[in-house]
């Protein structure tokens, strides 16, 4: 999809190539509108991007990835200075942000494209993606919950939603929102691991 306009939050690029100083992760927790606005708030985080991801079929349309069809997930692409904020700091925010033990659900939103989800672009990222899993994952069980659902795969090509879709509730601050975490402190980036 053709995305013209830069961040209306950030006022920076949506699209790349991006300063080798920055970084890149992408992570699915339910409707993209809602997880987009959790990172752009985010000290350190250059841009964000919301799009599909970790399907079958190239430049997919909301309403194809709408019919499960072509087994998108909905994702935000965040690029990040290392130097202001972690990697393992957003995967904190990615945890405290929804629920990743529903499957492929996100509170009201059901569907293959609400799956929670994190898309690595290295073996570090990996790593400290299935490190932070099992930490959190321990953290919910002891409060309650069943076990954590999230994928944890390789980044493929992430594909640009629409551009109405990027920054949507900024442009609409009364829109829609699914969004919502357990309640449950995640121990990974904020050094406290007990």
């Amino acid at each position: 999809m053709p995305v013209t306009h830069n961040h209306t939050v950030l006022g920076t690029p949506l699209i790349g190539p991006f300063s080798e100083r920055l970084e890149t992760a992408q992570f699915g927790l339910g409707c993209f509108w809602g997880a987009e606005r959790v990172f752009w708030k985010v000290p350190g985080v250059y841009t964000t991007a919301v799009g599909f991801a970790a399907g079958y079929t190239p430049n997919p349309t909301y309403q194809e990835v709408c019919t499960g069809q072509t087994g998108h997930n909905e994702v935000v692409l965040v690029v990040f200075n290392p130097k202001l904020v972690s990697y393992a700091d957003l995967l904190r925010v990615f945890w405290e942000s929804h629920d990743p033990t529903q499957g492929m659900r996100q509170g009201n939103d059901s569907g293959t494209q609400y799956r929670s989800g994190i898309y690595t672009y290295s073996d570090a990222q990996a790593e400290a993606a299935q490190v932070s899993r099992d930490e959190y994952d321990q953290r919910l069980k002891a409060a309650g919950y069943s076990g954590i659902t999230t994928e944890i795969q390789a980044a493929t090509e992430f594909y640009y939603a629409e551009e109405y879709h990027q920054q949507y509730l900024d442009k609409n601050p009364a829109g829609y929102c699914g969004i919502g975490g357990t309640g449950v402190a995640c121990g990974i980036g904020t050094g406290v691991t007990a």
